[in-house]
This record gives C-alpha cells, sequence and structure tokens, in this order.
C-alpha cells in the first residue's frame, strides 16, 4: 500500500495526472503566468467534467470560466450540486446532464407516434438523354468554395422521365477530413453575436427568395412532384424563424442554496456532422442548417442523397450571403458511405441524421469514440420541432456565481 500523499503534484501540462480525469483526493497543481495560458492548460484534455476559477477578482474570474471547456464550472468554490441545477460533462466527460430543466429533457419523448423510415431511391433509366445541353457535374462546397471531390468520381441524376439533370461529385473521408478542417478554421463563428448570425440568416432568405422560381423548378425536375414552390417557402421560412431566435434563445438563472445564483449558458456544441433528408432536399438540408449555424455551429451537411442538385445550386446563394468561410460544407453522395466516417471523426462533436436510410446503430457505435451527440431517427420518419433543433443545437453550461461577504 503506497504511502498517503499530503501535498499537491506539481507537474507539466502532458502528464497523465494532468490528461485523465482521476477522482480520488489527489491535486495535480501547475503553474501559469496569463488568464490566456490558464485557459489554454486547462482544456488541454479530452475531458470536460467540472471546473473550479479561484480569484480574489471576480471580474476576472467571469471572464474565464465561460471560456473554459467543461459541463459546470465553479467560483470561488467547489463540488456544489443542487437538483435546480444541471450537472453533466463535455467532450469525453459525456453530454447528457441531471438536474434542471435540461435534465428533465433528457427523459421526455415526443407524444406522437412516429411512422416507420421508407428508403427513398434515385430514378434510374435508360434513356440518359441531357434535359440540357449543357452537361453538369456539380462540385463540393467546402471552405467557402466549390471544391473536386478527391475521388474524381460522380453519379449522375436523373428525372424521373429519365433524362438526365446533371452529375453530382461522390465525396470521400477526405472531402468529410477537409470539411472538418475548414469548420476548425472557423471556431470565430461561436464567438459571434446573436444579432450577426440573424443577420446573415436573414441575408441568405432574402437572397433564396429572389431566386424561388428557380429553385422550384429544378425540386420538380428531381422529384417529379409538383412541390417546388411549397418547398421553397418553407425554407424561406425556416431561415427567417431561426433568424429570429439567433438572439433570443437564451440561458437561464437557477436558485439554489448558496448566497448567490447558477447561470445556466447555452453554448454551441461546436462542430455538427448532418446527414439531411433525402425526401425535401432543399427544405430537409436548411431545417437542418439553420438552427445548427444560429446557435453558432459550424456544419458538414451531407445533402439528400436521391435529389442533390437542389443542395448544390444552393452553393451560389451562401457564396452571396456573406456566410465566413468553413460555417457551412456540404458534400454529396451515398449516406451509408459517408456516415460512418462523419461518426468517427474525432473532431466531430455531434452527429445528427434525417436520411432515409437506416444508419442510426451504426453511427452510435461509431461515435462512442469520443463520446459525440447523437440526434438519429431510429428508422422512423421524425419531425423534429423547433424546439427540438435548438435543444439539439446547444449545450448548457452551469456557472455557479457566488455574492456578498
Amino acid at each position: 500500500m503506497a504511502a498517503p500523499i499530503d501535498r499537491p503534484l506539481y507537474t507539466s501540462a502532458e502528464s497523465t495526472l494532468m490528461q485523465e480525469e482521476i477522482f480520488g483526493p489527489v491535486l495535480a497543481a501547475t503553474t501559469f503566468r496569463t488568464p490566456i495560458e490558464a485557459v489554454e492548460i486547462a482544456n488541454n484534455t479530452r475531458y470536460g467534467l467540472a471546473a473550479s476559477v479561484w480569484s480574489e477578482n471576480i471580474n476576472l474570474a467571469l471572464d474565464i470560466a465561460p471560456k473554459l471547456a467543461a459541463g459546470i464550472v465553479w467560483i470561488n468554490g467547489t463540488n456544489m450540486m443542487d437538483a435546480a441545477a444541471g450537472f453533466g460533462g463535455v467532450r469525453e466527460s459525456g453530454f447528457g446532464r441531471e438536474g434542471g430543466w435540461e435534465g428533465l429533457a433528457g427523459y421526455t419523448r415526443p407524444k406522437d407516434v412516429a411512422k416507420p423510415l421508407k428508403k427513398i431511391d434515385a430514378f434510374t433509366t435508360e434513356d440518359g438523354h441531357p434535359a440540357d445541353p449543357l452537361d453538369r457535374t456539380a462540385k463540393l462546397y467546402i471552405a467557402g468554395k466549390q471544391a473536386r471531390p478527391d475521388g474524381g468520381y460522380s453519379n449522375p441524376v436523373y428525372s424521373p422521365r429519365g433524362k438526365l439533370l446533371g452529375h453530382a461529385s461522390v465525396a470521400n473521408r477526405k472531402d468529410i477530413r477537409n470539411a472538418v478542417e475548414a469548420c476548425n478554421a472557423a471556431k470565430g463563428w461561436s464567438k459571434t453575436t446573436g444579432h450577426l448570425r440573424a443577420q446573415i440568416l436573414f441575408y441568405i432568405a432574402e437572397n433564396l427568395s429572389a431566386r424561388a422560381d428557380e429553385f422550384a423548378t429544378r425540386i420538380n425536375n428531381l422529384t417529379g412532384g409538383r412541390t417546388g414552390p411549397d418547398e421553397v417557402e418553407t425554407s424561406i421560412r425556416t431561415l427567417f424563424t431561426y433568424a429570429a431566435w439567433a438572439d433570443k434563445y437564451d440561458g437561464q438563472v437557477h436558485g439554489v442554496p448558496i448566497r448567490g445564483v447558477a447561470l445556466a449558458m447555452k453554448e454551441p456544441v461546436g462542430n455538427i456532422g448532418i446527414l439531411c433528408d433525402d425526401a425535401a432536399p432543399l427544405a430537409g438540408l436548411i431545417a437542418a442548417m439553420a438552427p445548427a449555424i444560429a446557435m453558432g455551429n459550424r456544419v458538414v451537411l451531407a445533402a439528400s442523397e436521391p435529389f442533390p442538385l437542389a443542395a448544390t445550386d444552393f452553393y451560389q446563394v451562401l457564396e452571396t450571403s456573406d456566410v465566413p468561410a468553413g460555417v457551412v460544407n456540404i458534400i454529396t453522395g451515398s449516406h451509408a458511405e459517408l456516415a460512418p466516417t462523419l461518426a468517427s471523426h474525432l473532431d466531430i462533436d455531434a452527429v445528427w441524421s434525417f436520411s432515409s436510410s437506416d444508419l442510426s446503430a451504426e453511427i452510435e457505435k461509431a461515435s462512442a469514440g469520443n463520446l459525440k451527440r447523437t440526434w438519429v431517427n431510429n428508422a422512423t420518419a421524425m419531425v423534429p420541432s423547433t424546439a427540438d433543433y435548438l435543444a439539439a443545437s446547444t449545450e448548457i453550461k452551469n456557472i455557479w456565481i457566488p455574492y456578498g461577504e
């Protein structure tokens, strides 16, 4: 049996004591020169359960607390818990919460009975004559510009009548890697104000509205229906809705049994990989994109697999709407092939699947590598609400703030 240690262990940032979660009477300590360096050292770990900030300067403590990658932060205190305030971690410390409204949300489910998932396949043909004399091959949209796929492959896209509408690029794991790197380069988006994000979403909606007839025609040609105008109108309304929410989805102040408060801050999740709805090639993409970027996230969107050309047309709207490079990245290809790479990528923080392919089990299994959040349809045709999208787009950090002498 080892002798007990009655003093802190002063160690380097890369030490096992500093990198691993150690639940025991051990205090690993290190020095720092500036508050910025202190935050970098504290966040230099794959875990993020709880943190304490100790300072005589409450202004400095309040500046540091939101910057720490932890689910709960105590100022000038530690290990304080109450059912009114959620407790839980981020990163590989998990993503669930116990206590608070956010804790209750984990035990709720929609009252409606969801319909079974129905696979939507692309149209095939033996005709193959182009609908347009110009044969077009749509690229991917990565880091704010259109990029050729790494593999150089593309798939033909046909109308229900057998006419060739164009070709869509086939993305692979390297294209996903490039898209995630673009997301990481756009981390500043998470620090922008809700007002700024709202203005950009409004601008996207305005530019889409100016080309509404063009997109409606494209959707009708892809799907063979007449729902194009309604789908475009739904997309525009969705953009306006989440633009309005961008600076209004506020946190809460919890009453806790201390002389102080617990501030529940809603923060962006980070990088989100999304398999978009196959049935609605434009509305499905925007329904997932708009809430995610409104809350400050960066996204890698896998467009509708059978009808990808509506998403590739949307590149031009993004390019003319002041969207910073890397905030929105769009790839095309097989959802079954893209899902494992998205789910296993260690720099993706969450994966959503609205695909008509049943990929839920595979995504959840692959996501365990870094305990990323998953939101999957479990073989049902789910119809999320605005509240569902906003909750999935945010994480809640509870900061315990004392006051008084």
